[in-house]
This record gives C-alpha cells, sequence and structure tokens, in this order.
C-alpha cells in the first residue's frame, strides 16, 4: 500500500451547510444538467450554503453516474461536458461555495469483454494507459448480478476488503496500481476540473483504510462517505429505541478513516423519521438525555440529511415522510452536526424559503457542527431542545408548551407543528 501523505485534517467545525445539487432524474433535464444548475447559484449562496455536492462527473453505463467506465472521459456524462462542469464549478467557487464530486470507486464497468467474452477489460478514457485496467484489478471474490443471472467477472485480485456490489466488477483496492491510478485521478479532478472534496459512494464496499489512504493522497478540503447499513428493528417491525451501535459504527468508520471526514448520519435520519411517522418524540433523545444519532457523539464529523437521490426523488428507496419534512430540517438545521439540504426539497418541493429561514437563524446564532445541546422535553407529542443557549427547537402537535420555553426567547421562525425561538 503507498504511504499516507500527512495532511492537515479539514475544519469540520465552521459554519458548514450542504445541498445536494441533483436528483435521480438530474441526468435527463434538457440541454443538460450542469448548464441548468448554473442559474440557481444566487439562490443557493443567498441561503447560506458553503458546499454543493455535484453528481458523479464520468462516463458511466447508467445515465445518473454510478455505473462509471472511462473515468477520465467527462465529455460522456449525461449530465453536461467537461467544459460545462468547469464552468459550474468556477461559478460556484466566485459565489464563496465548494464543490464536492460524488467519488464511485468501489466498482467499474468494463469497456469490453476479454477472450473468454467476460467483460474485465476496462478503458480509461485517456490516449495513455492510465486506468486501461484489466481482470487482475478486479477482486477475487467478485460476483456480478443481473437480475436471475450470476456471472464471475474473472477477478484474479485480491479478495474484496468490504461489502460486495453486484451491480459491476468489485475494484481491488489493495492493488498497488489501482491505488496510484485512482489517486492520480482523484488528483486531477481537483486541479483541473476544480473540485474541492469527495462523496464516498458505497464506501462500506472497501476498507476504511482504503478510504484512509485516498484521503491522504488527494488531501481534499472536505470528505463525506455514505455508510448506509439498516437499523436495528424490533419484533413490532419499528426500529428499536437503542441505536447505538449503528451510530457507533459510523463513528468507527470515520475513527479508522483517520478522523479527517465525515459520514453521513443514516442513525439521525431514521431515528428522526421513525419519531415523526409514529408520534414517538420521545425517540429524540438517548439514554444519557442525548441526541441518538450520531451527532449525539461525534457531531463534527457528523453530515445530517432528510433525504437524497436514493433514500427520495424517484427512487424512494427510504423516504422521509413527505408531510413531515420541515420538522426534519428544523431538527438538523438547528441542531449539531454539518446539515444536507436535498435538492428536491430546496427547489421543487416550495420549501425554499422556510428552510432558508432556518439556514439563517443557523448563522445568524453561531450554531456550528460542534454546538451543545440541551433537551428540555421528549414526550410522545412534543421535542424541545435548546441549541447553545442561543436557540430554542419546537417540534410536536402539542401547542401548549407550558413555561418549557423561557420568556427570553422570542420566536423567530414557525410553521405547521413547528417553531424556532432566538435568546432576545
Amino acid at each position: 500500500m503507498s504511504p499516507l501523505l500527512h495532511h492537515h485534517p479539514p475544519n469540520n467545525d465552521s459554519f458548514t451547510n450542504i445541498v445536494s445539487g441533483f436528483n435521480w432524474e438530474s441526468s435527463k433535464k434538457k440541454g443538460g444538467w450542469y448548464n441548468f444548475l448554473i442559474k440557481s447559484i444566487p439562490e443557493i449562496a443567498a441561503s447560506g450554503i458553503t458546499h454543493v455536492w455535484l453528481p458523479p462527473p464520468s462516463h458511466s453505463a447508467s445515465s445518473e453516474g454510478y455505473l462509471p467506465g472511462r473515468l477520465y472521459d467527462l465529455d460522456a456524462s449525461q449530465y453536461g461536458t467537461q467544459d460545462e462542469l468547469k464552468t459550474l464549478i468556477k461559478e460556484f467557487h466566485s459565489n464563496g461555495i465548494q464543490c464536492v464530486a460524488d467519488i464511485v470507486i468501489n466498482h467499474r464497468t468494463a469497456e469490453r469483454q476479454d477472450s473468454d467474452g467476460r467483460w474485465n477489460i476496462f478503458e480509461g478514457g485517456t490516449p495513455d494507459d492510465r486506468l486501461d485496467w484489466d481482470h487482475s484489478c478486479i477482486c477475487i471474490d467478485d460476483i456480478t448480478k443481473s437480475g436471475d443471472t450470476t456471472t464471475n467477472s474473472g477477478g484474479t485480485g485480491n479478495p474484496d476488503t468490504g461489502a460486495d456490489f453486484n451491480g459491476a466488477p468489485d475494484i481491488d483496492h489493495l492493488n498497488t496500481r489501482v491505488q496510484r491510478e485512482l489517486s492520480d485521478w482523484m488528483n486531477w479532478l481537483k486541479t483541473e476540473i476544480g473540485f474541492d472534496g469527495w462523496r464516498f459512494d458505497f464506501a462500506r464496499g472497501y476498507s476504511p483504510d482504503i478510504t484512509k489512504l485516498y484521503m491522504g493522497n488527494t488531501r481534499p478540503d472536505f470528505a463525506v462517505g455514505e455508510i448506509w447499513n439498516p437499523l436495528s428493528y424490533g419484533s413490532d417491525g419499528k426500529p428499536n429505541y437503542d441505536q447505538d451501535g449503528h451510530r457507533r459504527e459510523l463513528m468507527e468508520w470515520v475513527k479508522a478513516v483517520g478522523g479527517s471526514a465525515t459520514a453521513f448520519d443514516f442513525t439521525t435520519k431514521g431515528i428522526l423519521q421513525a419519531a415523526l411517522v409514529e408520534g414517538e418524540l420521545w425517540r429524540l433523545k438517548d439514554s444519557n438525555g442525548g441526541p441518538p444519532g450520531m451527532i449525539g457523539l461525534m457531531p463534527e464529523n457528523a453530515v445530517t440529511f432528510v433525504d437524497n437521490h436514493d433514500t427520495g426523488s424517484t427512487q424512494k428507496r427510504w423516504p422521509f415522510p413527505s408531510d413531515k419534512v420541515m420538522h426534519g430540517y428544523v431538527y438538523i438545521l438547528t441542531h449539531p452536526g454539518i446539515p444536507s439540504i436535498f435538492y428536491d426539497h430546496f427547489f421543487d418541493w416550495g420549501l425554499k424559503e422556510e428552510i432558508s429561514n432556518l439556514t439563517m437563524i443557523r448563522i445568524r446564532n453561531g450554531i456550528k457542527a460542534s454546538s451543545t445541546v440541551r433537551i428540555l422535553a421528549s414526550d410522545p407529542d412534543l421535542y424541545v431542545a435548546a441549541i447553545d443557549d442561543k436557540i430554542i427547537a419546537k417540534i410536536g402537535t402539542r401547542y401548549d408548551v407550558g413555561n418549557v420555553v423561557p420568556t427570553t426567547f422570542k420566536i423567530a421562525t414557525s410553521g405547521n407543528n413547528y417553531a424556532v425561538c432566538e435568546k432576545q
């Protein structure tokens, strides 16, 4: 394994607000997604957004970009051309917004078949042999499934260091050529295209030691990993109250990566939507009296979110209840952690003003990833929490909160069954 280059960990405790700059249908946008999104930059910047997460930029067997092939071929992307992407990133930068690339490196689709008819000959997308791999760069235990058909891609590399991905050959990240050439490609995305950071797709597909290596070799200003594992459930079909094991798995991944990366807080998402759907807001306080998700243990490294292109959008693999979405944003935009706003909710659901009110309250009061939480009420129909003793968030159907909220706090914004107060 190549040596890990020393780098200073990114400062995740600044006023970081992320927006996902696409959904599952964005690649189908007439005229190109990059050309469309650039028109929205003024609105994004005005809402206090600091980072935008952009879709996978390379050629892909699927239009959405998650089955990448010719990694250097950005002109074949369904989202737009390489020049259009560079123009988009430059415009984001001129508005003070950093750009995060969706890095899909667990698996890769081949350009053509070998002499035995197996898809394992890769093309990098350049005139030279960069990323032009063969079966030696595929994990020896890789299995690819399509419907009821299971195929062996003929990999002769090392065993997979993480979870299997059935949709395309799993890449052998213990191979030093793979490590070197993927690191070079990611650094090219920084220097030539302008990206500032990474979102590691399906990061549980390879060892956190591998992510640590790529972090060291590319030194991103920001990085977040997707570690999406199911919550633990009881016999009643509901999530268990105690999800400590789930959030500790996220925390251990961050530690193993070196502490400079962040992870999407799937624990908070799962608990939050269960609490809101079931009218069980008591779930929002753990047995120690703090937030029950990753933000209760390692908030500076937890990226909170309500939905994304996988869980919501047209895929709806784990969607937040649509009538409770604003309650989700009230929670993540007032609480510790690094909040991430979904494109659809901001632009397509008519929630831009309500969400922007919350981001402005967060910025105005200096709420950061490491801010402290005092939970004042966690009943089935009422959740109240003070953050840094500067703002108080109230969620729930109960209108009369008694004397839970001190008279020194005044309502700054409110909506259907929620309110946020600021200290006067």
